[in-house]
């Protein structure tokens, strides 16, 4: 396959017909050439054999061009790798076969979505796949239903035991499972305005994997992702609420600028330096400066109406530099120093003549061996019994409950909403939950229910002493909910990714004999006939995977809410109730 993507790729660009004065191709001119039967087009590809046996069908002693497929190989991710689409009308509108309008009397307006999903599925740090790219080019009314509240699938309310039989209140905390952007738009209709405070961890464009899920992304791709889930973030917060986004340097300083246009640059608060722990190892022997920090960034709603509860540490707190001993004061004395004199040193050395408290300030350290600190926040290795285990190995990338308090409690009061949606190991919200807040966690991963959830029954129970437990004194108590976005194709989507040579095809029949899973756009006609079905099994099993997700209708990831009554959606007694207790309609 890529072969001939190699080689048509090299011929179009010795025709200057479909080169721009870069001599770049114009994709979208080969697409309407394709689409119009182009005769020049269709000339280049019937003069090649391989060109002719892989896009035409011979019918009857009549070559058919196959425009779907020559359309699909053009548009893949092989094409031109490296290069870009060049259009004569940058931006405008289009036909209903996307030309860009001249002077034609069918025009609808290109309203262009573009999102990436993170992968589900995923447990073990040896199962890592490239990014999903779920892009769709969408009319406003297909927006509308990709964004729509969406209904629940109900699980349970863990109060010390699991119930089963409950109603939602205003009082309860949710663990939900699903595409996170997806699911801070079915939290509008509850929640806008309503969150004060927003922490997360996104993956940090490593390209390494090493948060459990997929954290690989394309630079202007990653920027898109956290756009679209900032903009409906700062829907939900408060008129005084606040937002704290953790990140390393690959993209501190792009977020920074995109944080800047969505919340606006006088909303920024301030830069926080996080000092992660003591290094050793393969860290130290890199020939550089050794890298030892995190960022996080600190944005209100409203630049001059923000919740803030400034925090203090106590003259107590703070380790001594030069610890006061015996040896030391027989030392001094027999400088011929006086007692008081010596007194005075210590204290002055140690800072003890400042004020009680100590306002906190902008770094923070979490090395316990720097007696500069102010107060120790340990670093992962450090906090054995606070991480989670995950199939045998540790959930790495984990913060520490010390440093999610400081945050809680700076930007937060008893009783109001702490909102994760990054939730990873559940951090956020088991530290939420022992400072008395309200929490909404949101993740997609298959381990949501087998770490997560775990983990909160712990801290509800009280077993869970470990993290802030101690130093708040935390006994058990409290209750949170466990429940999941309705899947439609986001389940297909799944089994996808999952899929081997033996089952893919399972899968194929399945999507076009669906009534709902198919994209508009295809036709499941098409796709039954003989020939496109040896065509699709002639492809590698990656290409065979894209293909079936290219199918899909990204608008129909999840149930709607407005969907629950339908009778072909064949959702439970169970599901429906759930939902309208949810949203308030029971």
């Amino acid at each position: 396959m890529k072969t001939l993507i190699n080689k048509l790729s090299e011929t179009l660009k010795k025709d200057t017909y479909f080169l721009d004065e870069n001599e770049d191709i114009i994709i979208d001119k080969v697409k309407t050439a394709a689409i119009n039967m182009d005769d020049h087009l269709l000339d280049i590809l019937v003069s090649d054999d391989e060109f002719k046996k892989a896009f035409f069908i011979k019918k009857d002693k009549v070559l058919i061009f196959d425009k779907v497929k020559f359309s699909w190989i053009i548009s893949s991710s092989d094409f031109l790798p490296d290069s870009y689409t060049s259009y004569k009308n940058k931006i405008g509108l289009i036909d209903s076969h996307n030309d860009f309008l001249k002077s034609k009397d069918d025009v609808v307006l290109s309203f262009p979505y573009k999102d990436s999903v993170l992968l589900g599925g995923q447990t073990k740090e040896d199962e890592k796949r490239s990014e999903c790219m779920l892009n769709e080019t969408l009319c406003k009314d297909y927006i509308d239903c990709l964004f729509a509240p969406k209904a629940f699938k109900k699980h349970y309310k863990f109060d010390g035991k699991e119930q089963t039989d409950f109603k939602c209140t205003t009082d309860d905390n949710y663990i939900i499972k699903g595409n996170n952007l997806i699911a801070l738009y079915s939290l509008l209709p509850k929640y806008e305005g309503k969150i004060r405070l927003i922490f997360i961890d996104p993956p940090y464009n490593t390209k390494n994997d090493t948060f459990g899920y997929n954290d690989t992304f394309n630079h202007s791709t990653w920027l898109t992702f956290m756009k679209n889930r900032l903009e409906v973030a700062k829907r939900l917060l408060t008129p005084d609420g606040s937002i704290y986004v953790s990140m390393d340097y690959n993209e501190i300083h792009y977020l920074k600028v995109l944080m800047d246009e969505i919340f606006g640059r006088d909303c920024f608060q301030r830069e926080i330096i996080w000092r992660m722990g003591f290094l050793s190892g393969y860290k130290t022997i890199v020939n550089n400066y050794i890298r030892n920090h995190d960022t996080i960034l600190f944005y209100s709603k409203n630049p001059n109406n923000m919740l803030f509860n400034k925090l203090y540490i106590d003259n107590k707190d703070f380790k001594p530099l030069v610890k006061d001993s015996k040896d030391l004061r027989k030392y001094f004395k027999n400088l011929k120093l006086e007692e008081e004199q010596i007194d005075d040193i210590f204290e002055y050395i140690n800072h003890r003549s400042r004020g009680e408290h100590y306002a906190l300030e902008d770094t923070w350290n979490c090395n316990k061996w720097d007696y500069l600190d102010s107060i120790a926040i340990e670093s992962a290795t450090a906090r054995v019994g606070e991480t989670v285990d995950l199939d045998g190995e540790n959930f790495k990338g984990q913060k520490p409950e010390k440093l999610i308090q400081r945050i809680i409690e700076s930007s937060s009061n008893e009783g109001d909403i702490v909102l994760d949606f990054f939730l990873g190991s559940g951090t956020t919200a088991a530290t939420a939950h022992k400072l008395n807040r309200k929490y909404i966690g949101i993740e997609q991963m298959d381990y949501v229910e087998t770490a997560i959830c775990e983990r909160l029954k712990n801290v509800v129970t009280g077993e869970d002493q470990d993290g802030i437990s101690k130093a708040v004194n935390w006994n058990g108590g409290g209750s949170f909910i466990y429940c999941e976005l309705l899947e439609q194709n986001s389940k297909l989507i799944t089994d996808i990714n999952n899929s081997s040579e033996k089952n893919i095809m399972e899968i194929y029949n399945k999507i076009i004999n669906s009534s709902f899973a198919l994209n508009y756009k295809i036709d499941p006609e098409k796709l039954k006939s003989v020939k496109n079905i040896e065509l699709f099994e002639k492809l590698e099993l990656d290409d065979k995977k894209k293909l079936l997700i290219e199918f899909l209708d990204k608008n129909l990831l999840y149930i709607n809410y407005s969907e629950i009554e339908d009778k072909d959606k064949d959702i439970s007694k169970e599901d429906i109730e759930f939902s309208k207790s949810f949203y308030g309609e029971d």
